[in-house]
């Protein structure tokens, strides 16, 4: 195996890796919790995959000359703003999941078949810094991915407690929750010996 190959070869594994985490997150939940708004600027589950899938058919596809024809209607001319980042009542859990993993195998085409020092041009960047290399182009999918997995982790948690890449392998010291509940508290305490003093503390302190 080359340099080259081997760079692939991580590159690669730790997309697929991040890939494999975001797609996760959706399994066991009813169509509304996948769909449902979270957080106050509406980050959802379902959202975050389908966000993913065109930042995949974009940067490992049209940023190389390589165009995978799947129609992704919100980044058409006078879309609506944010259009990628929850599903429409017309779009089922199905179709999102289908399109990030074709988009996958689009992207994983690209990865194998060019070299990582190939030039691309972004469509959407600014014309004069709007190239980049095969190599940067796959640093900033898997960020990108692993970023909205990290998102993914914790709107699952607030969902129903699940946590981890995968069922048994969550990666956390205890699955007691009464521990889990002890621990929360001791940090709780912690952060309160920081807390912001009391209007009446402030007022005897500075009178």
């Amino acid at each position: 195996m080359t340099l080259t190959d081997a760079a692939k070869a991580d590159l690669h594994r730790y997309l697929q890796e991040a890939r494999d985490a975001l797609l996760r997150k959706l399994e066991g939940l009813s169509e509304y919790n996948v769909r449902r708004p979270l957080t106050p600027t509406g980050t959802n589950l379902l959202g975050l995959v389908k966000h993913a899938a065109g930042v995949e058919l974009g940067y490992l596809g049209d940023t190389f000359g390589r165009p995978s024809g799947e129609p992704l209607p919100w980044l058409a001319e006078g879309a609506e703003a944010n259009g990628d980042m929850w599903a429409t009542p017309d779009e089922t859990r199905a179709d999102i999941a289908g399109l990030y993993r074709r988009a996958w195998a689009h992207a994983d085409a690209t990865i194998g078949a060019l070299p990582l020092d190939t030039a691309g041009t972004v469509p959407w960047w600014p014309e004069d810094r709007n190239e980049l290399t095969l190599h940067h182009a796959v640093v900033r999918v898997v960020a990108d991915t692993s970023r909205h997995a990290g998102h993914a982790d914790i709107l699952r948690e607030r969902l129903d407690g699940a946590t981890g890449e995968r069922p048994g392998a969550t990666g956390l010291p205890s699955a007691d929750p009464a521990w889990w509940a002890a621990y929360r508290d001791r940090l709780e305490r912690a952060a309160r010996a920081h807390a912001p003093s009391t209007g009446t503390q402030r007022s005897a302190k500075y009178s």
